[in-house]
């Protein structure tokens, strides 16, 4: 009876009427804390027309109606504990923990016994960077970065640093790869760990990880890739790529928030100190119970992915290819931030000349896209990544992040090229630099005098 009570308010819940917008991603018909009426949404102070399209895949993507299929099963009736070992409630459960543990492994060809589940890639990041210098801390004192990381990742090695341990961090190429040599040259004898990310999460940008897995074997340097960005989307083989350690999250794959997996090598072993203590879940490196709903979707994702990721890049790369062609062939000043040649086509990072980026922002109500990482997007500074770039100041502040999906459609990217072009244009209109420009003159060799 409880449980038909239960399923009876989740159905008027999932139920309620929506009003949602001609171009809005599938996935995002749920109720919101905003005012709604028949001339729009009103949240933050903010009115707009109605729900925005979402182009901001890289912040979160929407869960895939089929992991939500396989999830909602293990909330009402296999709701037992994996770790109760005496009733059928904890055996379903953990059967189902360790069926998701394959799903994620095989999606980088590991062992299922090299997963261990955390709450997602920060968790992961910090267990792998601090949880490694910690366990050979008397004999290993030097990290390996890069400057274009994760904050979670540079603010670990930050914390590091304050334990009195020294860290490296690499710069990168205009394109926003590392040099090989200068990572070569980096290593010491010390050197207790070489993290680098494998795809960039504000411009897209794939490491030639392959080659770094070389570099970290010839020198017998544990090696560890967040692969947050890159999981499902495209190939990995951790043993190819001689990845020691690798984080991965499932919101970033059409799974639920919350969720995320640590591939930990077993042969040749890496060891790491664990960072939380309790009841030694997970080979005792992650202690708590493991969220068996979340574990699922999950698994589900990658299972997903695994199937579809071919037939999911060539679409987006068509829908990437549309976009960027789209406002390049209406207004000029257009950058592509981060390689061409070497980026996930999901991804895709602009600079507009001669526009202020908060200004872009704001006015492009009507699409859901970012100036950057959503873990620093408070900050109005320039993206540390694009300075690490080199990337001037005025055009990294110009940039915006378009994130294309599984659940994009073509109407969604023609009317953000249709929004984008109308809102730059609309900018430039307003800028005696642009003006100056269009009449032939040289900013860069302009004098500029202060008062």
């Amino acid at each position: 009876m409880p449980s038909k009570l239960l399923t009876t308010a989740l159905r008027r819940t999932i139920l309620k009427p929506t009003i949602l917008r001609p171009f809005s991603t599938a996935a995002a018909a749920v109720a919101e804390p905003y005012q709604e009426d028949t001339s729009g949404i009103t949240v933050k102070g903010v009115k707009i027309s109605g729900r925005p399209l979402y182009l901001d895949m890289q912040a979160t993507s929407p869960v895939d109606p089929r992991v939500l299929d396989a999830m909602l099963p293990y909330y009402l009736s296999r709701f037992g504990n994996p770790h109760s070992r005496t009733h059928l409630y904890g055996w379903e459960s953990d059967q189902a923990v360790e069926s998701a543990r394959t799903h994620v492994a095989d999606l980088i060809s590991a062992s299922p016994k090299e997963i261990i589940f955390t709450s997602g890639a920060t968790e992961s990041n910090n267990i792998s960077v601090k949880g490694v210098l910690h366990f050979y801390k008397d004999k290993k004192r030097h990290v390996i970065t890069t400057q274009t990381e994760h904050k979670c990742v540079l603010d670990s090695c930050r914390h590091l640093q304050q334990e009195g341990f020294e860290v490296t961090y690499l710069p990168v190429e205009p394109d926003g790869l590392v040099d090989l040599d200068k990572l070569r040259a980096a290593i010491r004898p010390d050197t207790g760990l070489v993290s680098v990310m494998m795809v960039n999460n504000e411009i897209g940008v794939i490491q030639p990880v392959e080659e770094i897995g070389k570099i970290c074997k010839e020198f017998n340097v544990p090696f560890h890739t967040d692969a947050a960005q890159a999981l499902g989307k495209i190939p990995i083989d951790v043993d190819k790529m001689n990845v020691s350690l690798m984080s991965l999250s499932g919101h970033k794959i059409y799974g639920p928030k919350g969720i995320g997996a640590l591939y930990m090598r077993r042969r040749p072993r890496i060891r790491v100190e664990p960072q939380m203590n309790g009841g030694g879940q997970e080979r005792g490196i992650r202690s708590g119970t493991v969220p068996t709903p979340l574990v699922v979707g999950f698994g589900a994702a990658c299972d997903i992915a695994k199937k579809e990721m071919e037939y999911d890049d060539k679409r987006i790369k068509a829908l990437q290819e549309r976009l960027l062609n789209g406002i390049r062939d209406k207004i000029d000043g257009v950058v592509v931030n981060g390689s061409v040649e070497r980026r996930y086509a999901g991804n895709l990072n602009l600079s507009f000349a001669y526009v202020e980026g908060e200004s872009l922002l704001m006015g492009l109500k009507e699409v859901a896209v970012s100036s950057g990482s959503a873990c620093t997007s408070a900050s109005l500074e320039p993206s540390y990544v694009l300075r690490a770039l080199g990337v001037d100041e005025d055009m990294a502040h110009t940039s915006i992040r378009y994130g294309i999906g599984r659940f994009t459609t073509e109407e969604e990217i023609d009317r953000a090229v249709e929004l984008t072009v109308m809102q730059v244009e609309k900018l430039r209109e307003m800028s005696p630099l642009y003006e100056m420009v269009k009449a032939g003159i040289d900013l860069k060799n302009i004098q500029w005098s202060q008062h």
